[in-house]
């Protein structure tokens, strides 16, 4: 039998080599862990946090303040923001907050793999544990593998550079790069062990649930254009939890002022993890969105009207035409970089755009926006054509689906289509007059879209190489 070691503060994993080790002395601030049921509880992390500031910016969403731009060294928000390609951004990128943390998650969520057979208890909590995890594992290699590798194209996924796959515990590990393809693989595969053993009402909501598993399966096939797939999983996941919170109703009641909705009483949440930790959306006057995004919500849709400021002197530059989130995540918890149910409707709605049905495409969108625009014309009119009803999904999504992500990997994927490609542009300053003003274009094909891995990763893994034509200085 093997134990686990928990140190309280500051959650970090250690594993046992055996029992033989540990035998007389148990380190001083830690908790064994020895039964299945232990290792259930330690899938839960309340505390999960994905940092996005390496490409916060790689988005026609975002936007940033004059005064951090102008006169500023550049620096990778400006690098991004400014689609600046003539920098190596590799030589800037010492470390990743996110990098490091997810792979943190791979290691916590592969000991627990490892382990938990060897430990005491019922068989049944054990497939539980793992599946858990397996869950969890490919979740954060499906991170990992859209922002620092090439979008899943099927002409050249067998191809593309990909990720390392962690698939056991090592601290130490130095394991080779993998392609696209075989990262998608191996997190198809976790995903299909995982789902006969996972549970439609988990013991505590950092667990993850049937309808979390069923909707990450729908979002990995739609990203990989396996629709009849994509669309099966999302109506499974939607027959857990169909539930979208009515922000009209709640409009009506005050908004987050008047009424709290933390976290556990959103019902369209899936998952429990956090941009950045508890502190989610505190520190929202620096998630500004761009005129673009402010202008395509219009003036009756309460997804910006209860949370929104565009009139603050001290956050935004008067006159730019955007706004920034302006609600604690105790007043109402908004999950950026989770998922939740209203994701799951709008991949359906793609799904069915895709293959034709514009009919069903936008009655899916339609029963979303009945419980978000406040006044005016709610339900939208059927298009044409395939790809008009696309722009209508597309744009819900944006509107739906804000900050983390989203939009930085439904730009990389819609990319690899030209249907649905977008070359990106700013103008910039919009206030300043004393600077000239200048358009920013980012091509679809960029290789700014690829974030390089950071110097601390390939200085302790050669094999680990760029997937970008960047260079390395040493």
């Amino acid at each position: 039998m093997k134990h686990l070691f928990i140190i309280i503060l500051p959650f970090l994993l250690l594993m046992a080599a055996s029992c033989e080790d540990y035998t007389d002395v148990t380190p001083k601030g830690s908790l064994v862990i020895e039964t299945a049921d232990q290792f259930l509880e330690t899938v839960s992390l309340p505390n999960r946090g994905y940092p996005i500031n390496n490409f916060q910016y790689l988005s026609d969403d975002q936007w940033m303040r004059e005064a951090n731009v102008i006169g500023k060294t550049p620096n990778i928000d400006i690098i991004n923001f400014t689609f600046d390609e003539s920098t190596d951004r590799v030589a800037i990128m010492a470390g990743s907050s996110f990098y490091n943390q997810a792979y943190t998650y791979i290691n916590r969520w592969n000991t627990i793999i490892s382990l938990v057979d060897d430990s005491k208890g019922e068989a049944s909590v054990k497939q539980l544990a793992k599946a858990e995890a397996k869950i969890y594992r490919a979740y954060d290699h499906f991170l990992l593998i859209n922002t620092y590798a090439k979008a899943y194209d099927p002409a050249t996924a067998a191809t593309d550079g990909g990720i390392c796959i962690m698939d056991k515990f090592d601290l130490e590990a130095q394991p080779a790069k993998s392609t696209v393809a075989q990262v998608y693989e191996f997190i198809q595969k976790d995903i299909e062990e995982a789902l006969p053993f996972i549970q439609e009402k988990p013991m505590d909501v950092y667990h993850p649930s049937l309808a979390f598993a069923y909707a990450f399966k729908a979002k990995v096939h739609l990203f990989k254009r396996e629709i009849t797939k994509a669309k099966e999983a999302a109506e499974k996941s939607l027959s857990y939890n169909n539930q979208i919170f009515d922000m009209k109703a709640y409009s009506a009641q005050g908004g987050p002022a008047a009424v709290a909705v933390p976290a556990v009483n959103n019902v369209e949440v899936l998952s429990y993890m956090y941009m950045t930790g508890y502190n989610e959306m505190n520190f929202a006057q620096s998630y500004v969105i761009s005129p673009e995004l402010r202008t395509l919500f219009g003036t009756n849709d309460a997804r910006f009207n209860l949370f929104f400021n565009s009139t603050s002197t001290t956050n935004l530059d008067q006159g730019s035409n955007t706004a920034y989130w302006a609600t604690q995540y105790t007043r109402f918890f908004y999950p950026t970089v989770g998922m939740k149910t209203t994701e799951v409707y709008l991949m359906l709605a793609e799904c069915y755009a895709r293959e034709d049905n514009l009919n069903q495409a936008v009655g899916v969108l339609n029963t979303l926006r009945v419980k978000r625009i406040l006044s005016g014309t709610v339900n939208l009119a059927v298009p044409a054509t395939r790809k008009e009803t696309m722009e209508l999904v597309i744009n819900e999504r944006r509107k739906e689906l804000l900050l983390g992500f989203h939009r930085f990997f439904d730009l990389k994927r819609f990319n690899n289509e030209t249907e649905y490609a977008k070359t990106i542009t700013r103008v910039f300053p919009i206030v300043n007059k004393t600077v000239p003003q200048k358009t920013y274009t980012l091509q679809p094909n960029s290789r700014l879209y690829i974030v390089p891995f950071p110097l601390s990763a390939l200085t302790k893994n050669p094999k680990l190489t760029l997937n970008t034509d960047e260079k390395v200085p040493f």
